[in-house]
């Protein structure tokens, strides 16, 4: 069996997220026959943990869900498994499951983590429920989360603010608009101003993170002869590792101060930290040597910096290009997990 085809046998078990019964049920089995792991199920999370007496402890993580889809469209085509999952993350799941169950001895003592519920709200994390019913299970000294990154070492990764903006109007007639103030057309001014965003760069431990901002979401309106008197918007904005979460929503409210009146609003409804870089310790620097790539800054959010909120240094580095997950075309290469699997067993030792 190829590494694709151990690949496809992850990707056919659905796991859209809060469905990841089954395919944490297989990876439990899978694990249970190493004997030199111990392992442990909380809810839909599973953990391996080595239990030697070695000084150092390594964590490597993955989280088991995908985004919403259909994996039974999954298909090989010559040295790639096209499909949803593939790169996100399912490539790197297989490989890490590969070395899991590897009956071998390492010099250091290894956590292996398959979480649930990582591509919806942070409050529903499975990595956060560890964390919560037993942070046992997920300490460590260093932790590499098998996030797609080409194969080169990604650190830290943007902070992540959702906000809903509400603007108010006054209704009337459509037949007499001046009678009220049309709170669609006001809404206009605030989708405009964040079109033309102009992103913030900065460079933080030798590596650049670009901040971005999106409109995600509009609704407003309340018959076809009214003049609307509310419409929202959400804005999805992503900000850089030197800013706090209240930081973040500082910066965006006065982003958005010259189009938002007395009578709006401005309500955050769910963040996530940004993940400063983490390459200073000897353990991370190495696997930045191994890789042979230099290191990046990280594009998205990833739990990163759920691992540094917890105390333990963490960075990205996993299969697949990071530009297809959630794509239509999302896939793995045969050669990207060999690459992956390679520099992996090569740091675990």
């Amino acid at each position: 069996m190829t590494r694709l085809d151990r690949v496809m046998e992850l990707v056919r078990i659905d796991s859209v997220s809060g469905g990841e019964a089954a395919l944490a049920d297989y990876v439990a089995a899978r694990l249970s026959t190493n004997p030199r792991l111990e392992v442990e199920r909380v809810g839909d999370n599973v953990v391996g943990r080595t239990a030697g007496t070695h000084a150092t402890r390594l964590i490597i993580a993955g989280h088991l869900d995908t985004v919403p889809g259909d994996p039974q469209r999954a298909r090989i085509e010559a040295d790639s498994l096209i499909g949803l999952g593939a790169c996100d993350m399912k490539g790197s799941l297989s490989v890490m499951l590969d070395l899991a169950c590897a009956d071998v001895a390492h010099p250091v003592e290894l956590t292996w983590v398959f979480y649930a519920r990582e591509e919806i709200a942070r409050s529903e994390s499975g990595l956060r429920e560890l964390i919560e019913l037993r942070p046992d299970l997920v300490q460590g000294d260093v932790a590499v989360l098998g996030e797609p990154t080409g194969g080169v070492v990604e650190v830290g990764c943007q902070g992540t603010m959702r906000v809903l903006v509400t603007m108010a109007g006054v209704r009337a007639h459509t037949a007499r608009p001046f009678m009220g103030v049309n709170a669609v057309h006001r809404l206009g001014a605030v989708i405009a101003r964040v079109a033309d965003y102009v992103p913030r760069v900065v460079a933080i431990g030798g590596v650049e993170f670009t901040e971005q901002m999106q409109v995600v979401m509009v609704d407003g309106g309340v018959a076809g002869n009214v003049v609307p008197d509310v419409a929202h918007c959400v804005i999805n904005y992503r900000f850089a590792p030197d800013r706090s979460s209240s930081e973040a929503e500082s910066a965006l409210r006065s982003f958005l101060a010259p189009v938002i009146g007395d009578t709006d609003s401005v309500e955050v409804q769910d963040w996530a930290p940004a993940g400063s870089p983490d390459l200073d310790l000897a353990l991370l620097a190495t696997l930045e040597t191994l890789s042979g790539s230099a290191a990046r800054a990280k594009v998205g959010w990833t739990d990163v910096a759920t691992f540094q909120e917890f105390g333990v240094p963490a960075v990205n580095f996993g299969a697949g290009d990071p530009l297809l997950a959630h794509h239509p075309d999302e896939r793995v290469t045969e050669g990207e997990l060999e690459q992956f699997a390679q520099v992996l067993s090569a740091w675990i030792g």
